[in-house]
């Protein structure tokens, strides 16, 4: 299975009798019916060790270009309209902020790696705790409860799979526990995040930015809100995208 086609459903699996696995690329498998293909007695397998370095990758890239205000200031060094760069033009600083992490898993944890490089604070949620030499080794602290982490973290990652009980993990009340400066990062799925509840945070500045390599639905409709959003940076689903893991 390769972006999600072909569809796996009831009608393709009576059609082959005599299967025995569905290989999807890529770590998320919210792709699948699972119980239909359990039902079927056919195995799914992914590819998270595949994809986990270049997506942690991108996680940092996402927290550095959005503290950095890097694509504002992109279009002010090449904008017509550019006669001087303003010396009250600032961003905020990485190094030394704590980070939240939800879903301390393959990727999340590499996320923290990179993290303890720029000497960050490291906090992370995760349905159980990971052993204290994985702790230890990046600094990490583990949070029971969600809550803690939102209250305390400077940047807020999303690393966790699209299941039930992550579908619109972060609403209203999640993004209200946050810091006024903080930032969202999701290098999950679109459907972890109310995305109506993060318009709404962001345009009245509940949390200070977002940055999203996933939304719902991908692309956007062009007239989304979240695209006229200044504090927003969105790239297109490009956490695996690179020559090596495709």
């Amino acid at each position: 299975v390769w972006y999600h086609k072909p569809v796996i459903n009831e009608e393709l699996l009576q059609s082959l009798p005599n299967l025995k696995m569905v290989a999807s690329a890529g770590v998320g498998i919210d792709h699948l019916d699972l119980n239909l293909l359990s039902s079927y007695g056919v195995k799914v397998s992914n590819t998270p060790f595949a994809v986990s370095t270049d997506t942690a990758d991108l996680a940092m890239a996402l927290m550095l270009a959005s503290s950095r205000r890097l694509v504002e200031g992109y279009q002010m060094a090449v904008s017509s309209n550019t006669e001087y760069f303003p010396a009250d033009w600032l961003g905020d600083e990485v190094s030394g902020k704590t980070l939240g992490i939800v879903g301390m898993g393959t990727i999340g944890y590499k996320v923290a790696e990179r993290a303890k490089g720029f000497e960050m604070k490291i906090l992370y949620h995760n349905r159980n705790q990971r052993n204290k030499e994985e702790e230890s080794a990046v600094g990490a602290i583990y949070c029971k409860k969600l809550d803690d982490l939102l209250q305390q973290s400077d940047f807020v990652l999303l690393s966790v799979i699209l299941t039930p009980q992550t579908h619109k993990l972060i609403g209203k009340r999640e993004l209200e526990l946050m810091k006024p400066t903080a930032t969202l990062i999701n290098i999950s799925r679109g459907l972890v995040v109310d995305q109506d509840a993060l318009v709404e945070a962001l345009h009245n500045k509940v949390i200070k930015a977002a940055a999203l390599d996933v939304t719902y639905p991908e692309p956007l409709p062009r007239d989304h809100p979240l695209l006229k959003l200044k504090n927003v940076i969105i790239t297109p689903h490009i956490g695996s995208a690179t020559r090596k893991s495709r």
